[in-house]
């Protein structure tokens, strides 16, 4: 089998290659370049590091290795993508779009197509199901990563190997030492790459500017303080208000009046609904409810609108605009832009996905 492993420098992408070997396969190792580091202001991006552990792990396991350069079509797809969505006022998903376009996609075009399976590091599984191949759930919940992979399509999940998805993340790490491989104790990384150690607020300032605006009440109507521009906000947020008498949410923007409401208390209940409304909906890799839902039938099903470790279960159906979740119990912080994992009522198969309106 041609198999081709996307490793960053990383214990789970690192304790891949072991396990692959260990299986008597013989991967030809990819490292993704997406960092901005030769922009003018964008630096520490890890890079130097990465590809050093990365190709000290070809090494070790006798195996071909290769730098791939994504950062046009990283630039093009998912910073372009996330400028925008928060020009638009949404609250964008950049590691949801570079799995999608970079990862499995731009990828996918430049080298993958020669390779009959993509192995990684991510937390997830698979399952062949009447011939088809499903994304479905790591053993590992808190690691799980399938809400990052729902984007995907059929023809890029058919092609996936997730050696570590029936690990916990304990587990992994054991290998990596008893490997002696030098990620073995190396940070998970956090937060969004390309910015290095930039701050997030400042990415945005840097290509959206500032606009003062008013934080208000939604409540009561009253003026509580000014932002400086409704795109450094979202739905959920409780940091960076910077308001008295708190802790305050925010719980709605108005993108033509550049306004901010927020509800005070720990936990209030606008941050709260039951009614999550779908656009850009589909099925990963295969419809298996497709007649029923064309029947008006209701389907229950598991789903997350966020990367935590619990599922909600709600009762998915299609209206006029799209597709609809009612949850059984209240969710906190929809916001507009973040997508929604759709499982089977066994929270194991990742049927469906669509984009929070």
């Amino acid at each position: 089998m041609n198999i081709a492993a996307l490793v960053s420098g990383g214990v789970d992408s690192s304790v891949v290659v072991h396990l692959l070997k260990e299986q008597g396969l013989n991967p030809d190792i990819f490292y993704i370049r997406i960092g901005m580091e030769d922009e003018e202001g964008y630096i520490d991006c890890p890079a130097e590091e990465d590809i050093e552990i990365t190709s000290y792990i070809a090494r070790k396991y006798g195996c071909r290795f290769e730098e791939v350069n994504l950062h046009k079509e990283y630039w093009d797809n998912v910073v372009s993508y996330t400028i925008e969505s928060v020009r638009k006022g949404l609250t964008p998903n950049p590691d949801v779009m570079c799995n999608k376009l970079i990862k499995f996609g731009a990828f996918d075009q430049k080298r993958g197509h020669d390779y009959d399976r993509i192995a990684t590091g991510h937390y997830a599984t698979t399952e062949v199901v009447d011939g088809v191949q499903f994304l479905a759930t790591a053993k590992d919940p808190i690691k799980d990563q399938t809400d990052f992979l729902s984007q995907l399509s059929s023809q890029q999940i058919s092609k996936l190997m997730f050696p570590i998805g029936h690990m916990m993340k304990s587990e992994v790490r054991d290998i990596a030492h008893l490997a002696k491989l030098p990620s073995a104790d190396r940070k998970d990384s956090q937060g969004i790459c390309f910015l290095g150690k930039i701050n997030y607020n400042d990415f945005i300032r840097r290509y959206l500017g500032e606009r003062q605006g008013n934080i208000v009440e939604l409540e009561t109507g009253k003026i509580l303080g000014q932002h400086k521009g409704y795109w450094f906000h979202t739905i959920g947020q409780r940091k960076g208000l910077f308001l008295g008498g708190g802790p305050w949410f925010v719980v709605k923007k108005d993108i033509e009046e550049n306004v901010l409401y927020v509800s005070q208390g720990y936990d209030p209940a606008t941050q709260y609904g039951n009614e999550i409304n779908l656009l850009g909906f589909y099925f990963l890799s295969k419809d298996i409810w497709g007649a029923q839902l064309d029947a008006g039938q209701t389907i229950d099903v598991k789903f997350k609108i966020r990367h935590t470790p619990e599922f909600f279960q709600g009762h998915l159906s299609k209206t006029a605009e799209g597709y609809r979740i009612l949850s059984d119990k209240r969710v906190q912080g929809i916001a507009a832009g973040q997508y929604a994992t759709i499982y089977d009522n066994d929270a194991h198969l990742v049927v469906a996905s669509g984009m929070i309106c």
